[in-house]
């Protein structure tokens, strides 16, 4: 009876796994598909040991194994260099502008031009917007415009770049951003600065994202208003 209720329990466990890893954001499946392999492997080896199929030696194996599946992150952190030999981590992004609303984060690389956000809330929370396709954005969108005026503007803004002339879903009542209360880390984050940023490198900031957010370069109302807005806060 005890094997039974464990064997139950393991595979409930990896049933929770797998539900987990289908209803992740797709950039983060491969790493829940991992655990569920290593949650599989912990219970094949379990069962193997009950029924004495497996030595003791196969058993601390695993459970190291499971121990630095558990300390990977921290190791990471702690040796970058590991983490480019695992392939962790790629080229060092370029210098970016952050503007996050209730419902939405957005970056503006500064080199390219090119926007990418990731969801706060909702049903696609922590998915990124790269990674969904038309129909799931118009989704959003209709959410968003039903919560957030000012989430509902951003994701205009991004759907403008990626579908250009194919049409929004629909125009925006209002382009300028809420008159909500923005604080100096927010601001730097618009701009893209550091704390320590002077007057100089916040004016130079400003004119080099207003180029860049020229309409004929996918440009858009909406943003270039935070960025002077942003601008207009840390000059007073």
């Amino acid at each position: 009876m005890p094997r039974l209720i464990l064997l139950v329990a393991i595979a409930a466990a990896l049933y929770i796994l797998i539900r987990r890893a289908q209803a992740a954001p797709p950039h983060k499946r491969r790493g829940e598909y991992l655990k569920l392999a290593l949650g599989i492997t912990v219970g094949v080896v379990v069962v193997l040991a009950l029924t004495g199929k497996m030595h003791w030696i196969g058993l601390a194996i695993t459970g190291l194994l499971v121990a630095l599946r558990q300390l990977a992150p921290v190791l990471i952190r702690l040796f970058p260099m590991l983490s480019q030999r695992l392939g962790q981590s790629g080229p060092r992004p370029g210098q970016t502008s952050t503007v996050a609303t209730e419902l939405l984060r957005m970056q503006l690389d500064h080199d390219s031009g090119a926007l990418s956000g990731e969801v706060l809330q909702g049903h696609f929370q922590g998915w990124r917007l790269q990674d969904m396709n038309r129909e799931q954005l118009d989704e959003l969108l209709d959410w968003c415009r039903g919560q957030d005026e000012d989430s509902e503007n951003l994701l205009l803004s991004y759907l403008e770049q990626r579908f250009p002339g194919a049409g929004t879903g629909g125009n925006r009542s209002n382009t300028d951003p809420s008159s909500g209360d923005m604080s100096r880390d927010e601001a730097l984050a618009i701009l893209g600065l550091g704390k320590d940023a002077s007057d100089e490198d916040i004016v130079s900031a400003h004119r080099k994202l207003m180029q860049k957010l020229h309409p004929d370069r996918g440009g858009n109302d909406y943003l270039a208003a935070k960025i002077n807005q942003a601008k207009d806060f840390l000059l007073g």
